[in-house]
């Protein structure tokens, strides 16, 4: 198809012959184009951890860390990353104070660092852990099975309350939210124009999105439920106080070789 009927294609720069995007009207650009001085944020859900496969709530008492397949799950990522470089260059990584995001980022941490000329890397990242990074603290439910919480503590229903909190010390799902959003706008402060990779949780994920995109009652307590795959890849472009998403659950290497 040529750039002349190309359509919304055209317009969203489809294609190595469609017209350059600076020649777009702005206002009706479909897809903006790269900027040299965003920062990249990139959000790695730690692989399958203990507290996943034993049903255990899994904050600082009840998280084990990974499992032998959460670790294979990361190590996929990390061999894939070391193929491609997609991420070399990374001028931050951090991670949760939680075992299970603290793995990730040590597998992973040694592929993100830029090669010299002659495709030499440099020493593997140092992690930076910040609680604010935590999947939702759990407060007095933590260590304890679902079976054992739903009898202590009853049933809870964030889509119709999300300002109860899980359990005594514990946080509601929209306190949760506000917390990551002000966390990830601390770090992207701190990282102007620079990529920053941090090693984090579902939940986490699910608040960068209802917090960043224009979801309503996203900041108020609305879920999305989302399937966020382990050791998967969501990535933010942010430039300017704006928030664009350019990719959710990016899993490809969980598929082997191809």
């Amino acid at each position: 198809m040529t750039a002349e009927g190309g359509g919304f294609d055209t317009l969203a720069g489809a294609g190595h012959q469609a017209v350059p995007a600076s020649t777009v009207p702005a206002g009706i650009r479909t897809v903006p184009p790269r900027s040299a001085t965003a920062t990249r944020l990139v959000l790695i859900r730690h692989g399958e951890a203990v507290c996943n496969v034993s049903g255990v709530c899994g904050g600082p008492i009840g998280c084990g860390g990974l499992t032998g397949f959460g670790r294979q799950q990361v190590g996929a990522l990390r061999d894939r990353l070391m193929i491609t470089g997609e991420l070399a260059g990374a001028g931050a990584l951090y991670a949760s104070v939680l075992p299970r995001a603290i793995e990730t980022a040590e597998l992973v941490a040694s592929v993100l660092a830029g090669a010299d000329s002659d495709g030499r890397r440099g020493p593997s990242l140092s992690i930076e852990t910040d609680c604010l990074l935590c999947e939702l603290h759990p407060g007095e439910a933590d260590g304890l099975t679902w079976a054992e919480f739903t009898e202590r503590f009853g049933d809870l229903d964030w889509d119709a309350d999300p300002d109860r909190p899980i359990a005594p010390g514990g946080e509601s799902w929209r306190g949760f939210v506000n917390r990551v959003a002000g966390a990830l706008d601390t770090i992207v402060a701190r990282h102007v124009g620079e990529l920053v990779v941090i090693a984090c949780h579902a939940g986490v994920i699910e608040a960068s999105l209802l917090a960043k995109m224009p979801v309503a009652g996203g900041l108020a307590g609305a879920r999305m439920q989302l399937r966020t795959q382990h050791a998967s890849m969501t990535t933010w472009e942010i430039e300017g106080g704006r928030w664009r998403l350019l990719g959710y659950n990016d899993a490809a290497h969980a598929l082997g070789p191809g």
